[in-house]
């Protein structure tokens, strides 16, 4: 993500670690940093933060705490909605960051650019887990979590050795979350309205018979 990296080589890296930040953001900054550190990312001056130890063992940290707190049922929905305040902020300072050697326009295009597909794939999630949190068996929660943090941190580094091919597959992957996020919400409107038929005919049945 240096000058050394072509413009669409960069909007490939940062759209891949952008989506990754929507999922898990603490996965994303750790695996970047420990890319940055080892050589395999050049890193701008404005994120050598990310290789810092400190900021890599406090991201692995998180994580792990992640790691369990997203895979209780119901609770997770809590700590997802917390974290629209920590992944789409994250993916684009990062997006920001990234870009420090263009010009301001190019780098708020880019931190506008990251938040936005951040925002995606967080809101992706977020709309996947409601639909499935209310399953009684909670395998399903869990391994969707599992899978969740393995792709976010394969497609960080995926984004740095294919950058053209992630733009197309976080690209496909955006439009995936938007018709997800639509079905989703019908279904979930279509849940609440036979909730409320239901309450409206059982509550019809106790006042024609207060005896029942």
């Amino acid at each position: 993500m240096d000058v050394a990296i072509s413009k669409p080589e960069i909007v490939g890296i940062l759209t891949g670690a952008s989506f990754a930040a929507g999922l898990n953001v603490y996965a994303t900054v750790a695996t970047l940093g420990l890319l940055g550190r080892s050589g395999v990312l050049p890193m701008p001056s404005a994120l050598h933060a990310l290789e810092s130890w400190p900021v890599i063992a406090i991201c692995v940290a998180m994580f792990v705490v992640e790691f369990f707190a997203d895979k209780v049922p119901a609770f997770d929905l809590i700590w997802n909605a917390l974290h629209t305040f920590v992944r789409i902020p994250v993916a684009a300072l990062i997006a920001y960051g990234a870009t420090s050697h263009l010009s301001p326009t190019a780098q708020v295009a880019s931190a506008l650019l990251g938040a936005l597909i951040a925002a995606a794939a967080h809101g992706g999630k977020m709309a996947v887990r409601a639909a499935v949190t209310p399953s009684p068996e909670p395998v399903s929660n869990i391994a969707l979590s599992v899978g969740e943090d393995a792709f976010a941190i394969g497609l960080t580094w995926f984004a740095t050795q294919h950058p053209y091919v992630t733009a197309g597959v976080v690209a496909l992957l955006v439009l995936m979350v938007v018709l997800a996020i639509r079905l989703v919400g019908r279904a979930l409107r279509r849940l609440f309205r036979g909730a409320e038929r239901e309450l409206a005919e059982h509550g019809d049945r106790g006042m024609a018979d207060p005896f029942c």
